[in-house]
């Protein structure tokens, strides 16, 4: 049976329902956020659950308490993007702490420093490697394990990638251990032999275990996260072979999510990564500053035939893009690629910065555009 054209696929986090956020806290949960769990579950058909919910948000905080509550924010948010039509979801990262506290968390070898500004007003918690960094635990298992039993589409479980969390960390393990051994290193050759180890690291003995206990129990999809793969452009070469490094041997589907980037620092490096399956990239939010989707012919320069994440949303503002629109940014991009089964839509990233009404109503005209482009193709 031929598959449909254009599946749609959410690629990040969602913001996290405030009555989940307060409630995990043991703060006091007031009647507007109660107001919009009651709205929130009678549309996703999860009244019963709600009564549940309540009685959580009025017990006292504790272990047990707050892994029920984090699962019923999971399944919300699991229905949330089944409701607006999506085909793979998964929850908006509701059990995760942060994308890179989490992994970070529940790795040997780091020690956590403090907070340090990410953009905007976002912040989040930062380590440093100070000693050999290594596998502790398969962070995603349990997460998955829940959200497969209980989605009604495909799962895709978003993991953070290993050139991401090495360059978003202090390195002082590894820095004092280069150029041991009789090496005689510049600074520069120092500096750069220590990112490399700790990457590399980080991708055999962190990122790859974590995956391979995914694929083990059964995920069918595995997306690999690195919002700091072009911060660096002269690392390509590092970026690409932290990929291998972490899929090495295994067998699956990896798309690689790339955010508000110059994806032309990463050629011809980028042709190495043989086992990326798709390109996850943003598009609408070019559209601002000329014709976004012209950057696919960069893959056409390079003979790239991998699949594309189109981003057709902008995940930066409130006004909601027409299904029309959708529509016709999608067909564009298929004329230039000329061979539209090589797409599937999505937003340009995660939409945690967007409020549920508005992510929900983008979402919603995302599935509306990708099926009025079927339409017109078939």
């Amino acid at each position: 049976m031929k598959k449909e054209l254009f599946p749609t696929q959410e690629i990040g986090s969602l913001m996290k329902p405030a009555w989940l956020v307060k409630g995990l806290r043991g703060a006091e949960v007031p009647e507007g956020d109660l107001a919009d769990l009651a709205k929130w579950t009678k549309q996703l058909k999860l009244t019963r659950e709600a009564k549940r919910i309540e009685e959580l948000l009025r017990a006292a905080p504790g272990p047990r308490r707050d892994l029920e509550l984090r699962d019923l924010g999971s399944l919300h948010q699991v229905r949330y993007l089944e409701s607006a039509g999506l085909d793979y979801v998964f929850d908006g990262e509701v059990h995760r702490i942060e994308m890179y506290e989490h992994p970070v968390r529940n790795s040997k070898g780091f020690t956590f420093y403090g907070h340090v500004r990410s953009f905007d007003n976002k912040y989040y918690l930062k380590a440093a490697a100070t000693d050999e960094v290594g596998f502790l635990r398969p962070y995603h298992l349990e997460e998955y394990e829940y959200i497969k039993g209980i989605a009604k589409r495909t799962v895709k479980v978003p993991i953070t990638g290993a050139y991401t969390l090495a360059d978003w960390s202090f390195n002082e393990y590894y820095l004092k251990k280069a150029g041991r051994g009789g090496k005689r290193l510049s600074p520069k050759d120092r500096l750069s032999e220590a990112r490399r180890e700790l990457t590399l690291d980080i991708a055999e003995k962190i990122v790859r275990p974590n995956i391979k206990a995914l694929l083990k129990d059964g995920a069918p999809v595995v997306q690999i996260d690195e919002p700091a793969a072009t911060t660096k452009p002269d690392e390509a070469e590092l970026f690409a072979e932290s990929f291998n490094e972490s899929t090495k041997g295994l067998n699956a589907t990896f798309p690689v999510h790339i955010c508000f980037s110059d994806y032309a620092l990463l050629y011809p490096q980028a042709l190495e990564m043989k086992r990326c399956s798709q390109w996850q990239w943003e598009f609408a939010n070019k559209e601002a500053s000329g014709d976004g989707y012209r950057f696919l012919d960069l893959l056409n320069e390079y003979g790239d035939r991998r699949q594309v994440g189109l981003g057709v949303v902008d995940i930066h503002v409130d006004k909601v893009e027409s299904a029309p629109l959708v529509r016709d940014r999608i067909l564009k991009a298929a004329e230039i690629l000329e061979d539209p089964a090589r797409m599937l839509v999505n937003p340009d990233c995660g939409l945690r910065t967007r409020s549920p009404e508005v992510a929900y109503a983008k979402l919603e005209n995302m599935v509306k555009g990708a099926q009025m482009a079927r339409e017109v193709l078939t």
